[in-house]
């Protein structure tokens, strides 16, 4: 018994373009990058942690400095394709608050030292 399967000319374009299209694979790009990084620092962390610990907060705010920016960054460049959903623009400042009080935790343990 075959099946009939109707694919609409619009359908056909829009798949090509998320196989063709830059999005998806930047998106899995960065992901696999993002993933990347984090096992780096970790394993960073356990090789080196009396090395690190001397540093730990100029890295944990260089960190969140880097992150703040490209989670900026990524927030405009994503805006040009329409406007955020309400649930991306409430994770959006959710982080920003996050790094706003990691921030405000990392200044009042620099200067409590």
């Amino acid at each position: 018994m075959a099946i009939a399967t109707t694919v609409s000319l619009t359908t056909t374009h829009r798949r090509r373009d998320m196989k063709a299209g830059s999005g998806g694979h930047l998106k899995a790009a960065e992901l696999v990058s993002g993933l990347g990084a984090i096992v780096l620092g970790a394993g960073a962390a356990l090789m080196l942690p009396e090395w690190l610990r001397a540093h730990a907060l100029p890295l944990l705010a260089v960190g969140a400095l880097v992150h703040g920016f490209g989670m900026t960054l990524r927030y405009r460049l994503e805006r040009r394709d329409g406007p955020p959903l309400w649930w991306e623009r409430a994770l959006f400042w959710l982080c920003g608050f996050g790094l706003a009080a990691l921030g405000l935790w990392i200044a009042v343990v620099y200067i409590a030292r």
